[in-house]
């Protein structure tokens, strides 16, 4: 089965990027630029949770 975490459009990937970072900054979590094998499940976890979470107050947001 083919993954499908690629990033739709290419200049995305810099704000993505930086979000990403923003993120687990927010949960401190240390993030490193590259690869980051080192984090735990739950770290990892965290950081893509807390991504989500901006990501529906913003939808929110935009509702109101």
């Amino acid at each position: 089965m083919k993954s499908n975490n690629s990033i739709n459009v290419p200049q995305a990937k810099e704000a993505m990027n930086k979000f990403k970072m923003q993120a687990a900054s927010e949960v401190g979590v240390n993030l490193t630029g590259g690869y980051n094998g080192h984090l735990t499940s739950r770290e990892a976890g965290s950081v893509g949770g807390q991504m989500v979470k901006k990501m529906i107050e913003a939808y929110e947001q935009g509702m109101q």
